[in-house]
């Protein structure tokens, strides 16, 4: 028996980004098969607002994610634009900002921890 599920970009409820306990200010994600409860592994979307920043935070595992729509800037003036496919390594330290907005899939494997 197959079981999937599919889901279309244009038709996603996102919720408040709340990863590390309390909301994240202009961040909203919707989950697609993203779980904290195994260890932080797993999918999903992720929407900064124009003027969004991420907590500081360090990896636990490796994170990578697609730019669909927008550009994120790192914390050392790295800039993704939309079509960058970007790995951060385990240990790595970093937090991103959007000046005028963006959506990412993130693929996750394990938890970051904000520092």
């Amino acid at each position: 028996m197959t079981k999937r599920s599919i889901k279309n970009i244009e038709d996603l409820k996102f919720e408040p980004f709340d990863n590390y306990g309390e909301p994240v200010k202009g961040m909203s994600w919707h989950k697609i098969s993203y779980d904290k409860s195994n260890g932080g592994f797993g999918t999903y979307i992720l929407k900064m607002d124009a003027g969004a920043k991420s907590l500081p935070h360090i990896h636990q595992g490796y994170e990578e994610f697609y730019v669909i729509d927008g550009e994120l800037e790192d914390a050392d003036g790295k800039i993704f634009k939309k079509g960058d496919f970007v790995t951060f390594e385990p240990g790595t330290k970093h937090n991103s900002h959007t000046k005028n907005g963006c959506l990412l899939i993130v693929f996750m494997r394990g938890i970051n921890k904000p520092i």
